[in-house]
């Protein structure tokens, strides 16, 4: 199975292009998000960080 895969795949044309697409996108990726937390305001992330804690708590309030 893995030799008809492996054969199919050299008989397209371009196809080396793809991995090197695919690594691309993963390196751009992770290099924004390392960007957006180092430049995130800290307030911020305090924030959405509670905002499950802070959702809890308002369900219980309606609750009683």
């Amino acid at each position: 199975m893995l030799k008809f895969v492996k054969n199919h795949m050299e008989s397209i044309e371009g196809i080396a292009t793809y991995p090197m697409i695919s690594l691309l996108i993963f390196f751009v990726f992770f290099a924004l998000l390392f960007w957006w937390v180092f430049t995130a305001k800290k307030e911020y992330i305090k924030e959405v960080s509670n905002i499950p804690l802070e959702d809890n708590n308002q369900n219980i309030k309606q609750e009683l």
